[in-house]
């Protein structure tokens, strides 16, 4: 499993394009939003087809979005190596 959160910044205007845009891209879900700042908190989640670097270069690349923060990742892949 692979997940990351990001932060995306935008003007407010564009929210509504963004967050139809985003709906569109798999393993994306919007967690929260502020308008008066210009924020939008997503997490990106692997699945059967696609891969977190698939999807957050999606979100980069969606319309109207400003620019994109890597705030959090986690793989568990390896972790059977660690296991003793």
């Amino acid at each position: 499993m692979k997940i990351a959160s990001l932060v995306l910044r935008a003007l407010p205007a564009d929210f509504p394009e963004i967050k139809a845009a985003l709906a569109g891209i798999p393993g994306v879900e919007i967690h929260g939003a502020s308008e008066e700042v210009g924020r939008i908190v997503v997490t990106v989640e692997d699945g059967e087809g696609w891969s977190v670097t698939d999807s957050i270069l999606a979100v980069n690349l969606a319309p109207k979005v400003q620019a994109v923060t890597l705030a959090y990742e986690y793989t568990d892949d390896g972790l059977e190596l660690t296991e003793a």
